[in-house]
Formats: C-alpha cells, structure tokens, sequence
C-alpha cells in the first residue's frame, strides 16, 4: 500500500490542548536533488501545506520549521521558526527551534514527507506519554503483517519542553541523532498497530515517488 492510500482510522481524535504541533521542514532535500521537499505539489498543494492541515485539528497551535523560501512559508498561515544551528543540522535542529518559541507543555514535531500520518497520532502519543510518565514518545510500526520488527519513527516525536536544555547539550556537543538523545531521555516507545499504520507512516523521499503519487489521482 502507497502513501497515496488513506489509512484506515477511527474518526479524528478531539484537538488536544497543552501540545503545539511543528512540520518540520527545515532539510536540504538531498534525495530530491536539493528541492526545498516541503514545497513540492502533492495533490495540488504544497507537501507542508499538507501535513499542516492534517496536524493543525490534532494540536492546540502550530509552528513550521524551515530553513530556506521562509516567506512562502509564511503565507501557510502560521509561525514559521529557523533552525538556530547552522548547516541543517537535522530533525532535532528543528525541534529544538520549535521548542523555544513553544508555549505549551508539550511539542509534537511531524515530517512534511509523510502525507497520510494518523489523524490521531497526538492524542495516541499524548496518552501513552501520561499513562507511562515519560517526557518522549515515539510511534514504532511493523512493515506488515509477517514483520516481527516495528520500527521507531523519531522524526515523529512528542516531547516535552521541559527537555530542552537537554536537547541543547545534546546538539552542543555534536550530536544529531533523534534516537539516541530519547532513548537517554527513556522514551515511551508506542505500538501504533491499528489497520492502516503501516501505510500512514510511508514517507516520500524522491521526486520521481512524488510524481507517481501525483499521478495515480
């Protein structure tokens, strides 16, 4: 199943208070030739647009993060943040930039490439959170069916603010995996095994995969 096919949920979860969501789209789109990735059409709107509109009845607020065209951004009609490290130093680069114009407890960062993320992916993440009283949760998700392995998601992550002076020590010394800073920070890694995850989580990596997505309407 492609990214193209919407996955199979049960109704949108309420909007869920205390948790501002950020797309992060902030990369150099090495794998699309240097393409600003949360710019390109899928389904005749912008792939950030997309996943804006799909986080924005999930979150209290919104933020983008983006490093280059940040007046289109602009125009999405919400704040856009800019990394603060230079050379796009990665996923926690940008969470780390949402983080500190955050106001609410809680941040919950998305990649733009993934267009059918679950419609209740905060509310799912936001009560494993509180069940387990962990500071990082983390979708996994099994390929299929006969995959015994679920794989972390960690562009996927909600955390909460008051980690960010961790986050910062951790990206001060070098650091920019998003794994290996929550699982020292004890994730809650959270099984998202319902019909239609696995295809929700299918991300979009190359112009040619986004061309075909575009094509199949």
């Amino acid at each position: 199943m492609s990214a193209a096919d919407e996955p199979l949920h049960h109704p949108p979860a309420p909007r869920t208070a205390a948790l501002t969501g950020a797309v992060l789209a902030g990369g150099q789109g090495r794998r699309m030739g240097g393409a600003d990735k949360g710019l390109q059409p899928y389904r005749g709107q912008p792939l950030a647009f997309n996943a804006l509109q799909r986080l924005q009845p999930q979150v209290d607020a919104c933020l983008i993060s983006a490093n280059r065209h940040l007046p289109t951004y602009e125009t999405f009609g919400v704040p856009v943040v800019q990394d603060s490290i230079a050379g796009f130093a990665g996923p926690l680069a940008g969470m780390l930039a949402a983080m500190e114009r955050c106001t609410t407890p809680w941040l919950l960062t998305v990649p733009c490439d993934v267009p059918a993320f679950p419609p209740d992916l905060a509310a799912r993440l936001l009560q494993a959170a509180r069940s387990a009283g962990a500071d990082i949760a983390i979708p996994t998700v099994r390929s299929g069916p006969g995959d015994d392995d679920a794989r972390p998601q960690p562009v996927f992550c909600l955390v909460h603010t008051r980690l960010h002076a961790s986050l910062c020590d951790w990206l001060a010394r070098g650091e920019r995996r998003v794994m290996g800073w929550a699982r020292q920070q004890g994730a809650q890694l959270v099984p998202f095994d319902q019909p239609g995850d696995p295809a929700a989580f299918a991300n979009i990596n190359t112009l040619e995969a986004l061309a075909a997505l575009n094509d199949q309407r």
